[in-house]
């Protein structure tokens, strides 16, 4: 199976505020945009959510994935192993709810942050 390329992006007017995220898949010839918003929500959140919606969209199993994205709060997470001591601590301080839909998503893929 080919790898996929996940670029993502999340924002709000003021934090928190209105805001919104999108998700853009590519793999091989084909492409998926995905796109929400919420009422009342914080750029960290719509950020998250827009990795998790680009991940859940991916539909086989141990998919090769980049995960391209501008947020240093998701990226650090996990490349610098902060979401690995959230995990071991048993405790997300921020955002539990998304942190928890994102870990299932991370051992079902192969995935890579930038």
């Amino acid at each position: 199976m080919n790898q996929v390329l996940l670029y993502t992006d999340g924002a709000c007017s003021g934090n928190p505020g209105p805001g919104g995220y999108a998700a853009i898949l590519v793999c091989g010839p084909h492409e998926k945009v995905i796109k929400g918003g919420e009422a009342e929500t914080t750029n960290n959140r719509m950020e998250l959510l827009a990795v998790i919606k680009g991940l859940e969209a991916i539909k086989w199993d141990n998919a090769q994935v980049h995960v391209y994205s501008d947020s240093s709060y998701v990226v650090k997470a996990i490349n610098e192993g902060w979401l690995e001591n959230w995990i071991r601590k048993g405790s997300f301080k921020k955002n539990p709810d998304l942190w928890g839909r994102l870990v299932p998503l991370l051992k079902r893929h192969r995935v890579a942050f930038h």
